[in-house]
């Protein structure tokens, strides 16, 4: 049994419940088997609609889709996303919009169209994350898809993305950095500061352009050690 609630992340958005309330009651760790290849999805695409705010993107993610897409952060926020308050932390999420609530990027015929360069939570779908002890690994909701008859695959192969285990470094870092804001905010609640803070992140991570020449790992330690030393040493 897992009773530790904190820390139980199906993208970036932590959930109050039990490991085992919405998963098999196992942890996987990158190179495991898990249940979780739907071969492609076929016919189904509710896994992309009514989705709501939780689709959240981090600054990989940003700077994937901004390359994918030739748009800015800016000419992105004008349709495919937007800005929610998460504990805190103003942080950006995919728009759902249209009669059934879907994906902007969903196309005409239920497909996704920036799959080459989807939002990390999409990939990790229907995984989620477990955070404790300054590490994670994966659990598969057993809840969130409808899909039967998926096959084993190794959670890194699922989640295909180049460099995994820096990949995975870089979400431990973002949460980590995220969760400390989140905590600050919430324990000394002060709306100029939060404003402040806010501002200072989103233009750091987010509208402040990455250098596509650049390693994007790289970059982002430079960002990060900033920000911590602007932000978290208060």
């Amino acid at each position: 049994m897992f009773k530790k609630r904190e820390g139980i992340d199906p993208g970036q958005m932590l959930r109050n419940v039990k490991l085992e309330e919405i998963s098999d009651g196992k942890l996987y760790g990158a190179n495991e088997l898990v249940k979780a290849d739907c071969h492609d999805c076929a016919g189904c695409c509710d896994c992309c609609c009514g989705m709501g705010e939780s689709i959240l993107l981090d600054p990989s993610d940003v700077y994937r889709l901004s390359a994918g897409v030739g748009l800015s952060f800016e000419q992105l926020l004008e349709t495919h996303l937007e800005l929610h308050v998460v504990d805190g932390v103003i942080l950006p999420n995919l728009k759902m919009e249209g009669k059934r609530d879907c994906c902007t990027f969903l196309n005409e015929k239920g497909r996704c169209s920036v799959h080459p360069y989807r939002p990390g939570i999409c990939r990790l779908f229907p995984l989620g994350r477990f955070y404790e002890d300054g590490s994670f690994r994966y659990f598969l909701q057993t809840q969130e898809c409808r899909k039967e008859g998926r096959s084993k695959i190794k959670v890194k192969k699922w989640v295909d993305l180049p460099e995994f285990g820096r990949y995975e470094h870089f979400i431990q870092e973002w949460h980590d950095f995220v969760r400390s804001l989140q905590d600050q905010l919430m324990a000394k609640p002060d709306m100029e500061r939060a404003k402040q803070v806010n501002l200072y992140v989103l233009n750091v991570f987010f509208y402040r352009p990455w250098e596509r020449e650049r390693d994007f790992y790289e970059q982002f330690e430079d960002r990060l050690t900033a920000a911590e030393e602007a932000l978290c040493g208060e």
